[in-house]
């Protein structure tokens, strides 16, 4: 059993260090980050920064099982008059950088793992402003460790006066050799994101539900709802709380939780407000980069998938010294920036319905899925996102509203190119069984063409 308690007691310590509270926060105190706008400086020339194929700045992540390829391409802000030629280099120096700057301890991918197709060598023709896919192929190695995430640290270099080459080009791909670990992945790319009352249901229902054809689990992602966000009035932070049902689950993670990693599942924690003034959408920047980092050390220490963000059930106050009604993006951006490895997750309702630019960083660049309110549908809000990050037409399992999404709204998703939904309390134990169970058909035929196998061997909640 993991006690988490030590976790916010060292936590607790660097707070004291740094200075990091509530009650000593004021706009004399806050100095926000001033923005990158290098890729966009003001110049004659085209200015040159990385990509990948999602259109993803600054860094991505992928899964390495035996081998993959991934592409990055060489992106100007304006089209170029002549042709510009460039190489794309393996660079460990701006990984130690980065190690230095941020105090993680990520470890480079070994570069004879990697090939680089052309030698790394693009070009920019004439007349456009992006160069073609440059291919890297990643293979596994007998040394690679399935619990650690490793970096491809990449540079763009050229020697054309027809571009200027912007730090921007400086691209790190977050590595997970997987391998030897189950996927849940299914072809059609659509995942199911289980967002389960952890209070009333034993998360390893997640585990009855299964594909025949593929034999794959019909669950990708299982989201712990809910782990809260709370203030402390007498140290004047705020902290990551978690209710005795949650806490449990974390504590016992080799029986509750790691059997769903084991079958390719990610397991996400929940944070949202809790009857108190903290919340989402209201930390002054330097307590959403301090609160981030605190979410790190749990998910670090519970070794958890990423972070679920909800704007529920806060009592934001007026004029409270240290909090800023300056919305969620910021803590949002922080959280990535503190573990851009794991998944970042944004329920769109309430304040996080909509988010904003942070840093010359679009959202699309931070959060790796936006999960769309009952019967919900995308929308423009989210500046950068693509429809591979949106899940769509949520269902709730128990209230009964939108139980069942028709069969068209099913086949809308997958025409339209998104690849998310969300299951919302999902519990076999309940009386509305039955109706839970034709919804999830629903989905196995329309999603994966194919057959949900339901095991009856339900799991009770048993703390």
């Amino acid at each position: 059993m993991i006690q988490y308690k030590n976790i916010h007691k060292l936590f607790a310590s660097i707070l004291l260090c740094s200075g990091v509270f509530f009650g000593a926060c004021s706009n004399d105190d806050i100095v926000a980050t001033p923005v990158n706008e290098e890729k966009y400086e003001t110049t004659d020339l085209p200015v040159a920064y990385t990509i990948n194929a999602n259109g993803k700045a600054t860094n991505s992540s992928i899964e390495l099982r035996n081998e993959v390829e991934t592409e990055l391409f060489l992106k100007l802000n304006k089209e170029t008059v002549m042709p510009v030629e460039a190489e794309f280099y393996y660079n460990e120096a701006i990984l130690n950088k980065y190690n230095e700057v941020k105090g993680t301890k990520y470890i480079a991918f070994p570069e004879e793992l990697l090939t680089f197709s052309e030698e790394g060598k693009v070009m920019v023709e004439s007349g456009k402003d992006i160069s073609a896919a440059l291919k890297l192929n990643l293979k596994t190695g007998k040394d690679l460790n399935a619990e650690e995430t490793y970096v491809i640290p990449v540079s763009a270099k050229t020697t054309s006066k027809e571009v200027k080459v912007s730090k921007a080009t400086d691209y790190m791909i977050f590595v997970r050799d997987l391998t030897t670990m189950p996927d849940a992945a299914k072809e059609s790319g659509i995942k199911i994101i289980s967002c389960m009352e952890v209070n009333d249901t034993n998360p390893l229902n997640n585990l009855n539900f299964t594909l025949k054809e593929s034999g794959k689990p019909l669950v990708d992602i299982v989201i712990l709802f809910s782990g809260n966000i709370n203030y402390n009035p007498e140290t004047g932070k705020v902290f990551n709380h978690n209710n005795p049902n949650v806490q449990h689950l974390l504590d016992n993670r080799e029986k509750y939780l790691k059997p769903l990693q084991d079958r390719g599942m990610k397991v996400v924690l929940g944070i949202l407000g809790n009857h108190d003034v903290a919340g989402v959408a209201n930390l002054a920047d330097e307590t959403a980069k301090a609160f981030a980092q605190e979410l790190k050390a749990v998910c670090d220490a519970y070794h958890l998938d990423g972070i679920f963000w909800d704007d529920e059930y806060s009592k934001y106050p007026d004029g409270t010294p240290g909090f800023e009604r300056n919305g969620p993006s910021r803590l949002v951006y922080e959280t990535k920036q503190a573990m851009p490895d794991k998944l970042n997750m944004v329920y769109a309702y309430g304040s996080t319905g909509y988010l904003s630019p942070v840093d010359g960083v679009q959202p699309g660049d931070y959060i790796d899925w936006a999960v769309d309110d009952y019967g919900g549908y995308a929308s423009g809000s989210y500046p950068g996102i693509k429809n591979e990050q949106w899940s769509v037409y949520s269902q709730e399992y128990n209230l009964g509203r939108n139980l069942i999404t028709s069969a068209s709204r099913l086949m809308r998703i997958v025409n339209d190119g998104y690849k998310g939904h969300m299951i919302f309390a999902m519990d076999p134990n309940r009386s509305n069984v039955n109706s839970q169970i034709r919804s999830m058909q629903a989905i196995a035929e329309a999603f994966y063409n194919d057959e949900l196998v339901v095991d009856n061997k339900f799991h009770k909640k048993d703390w």
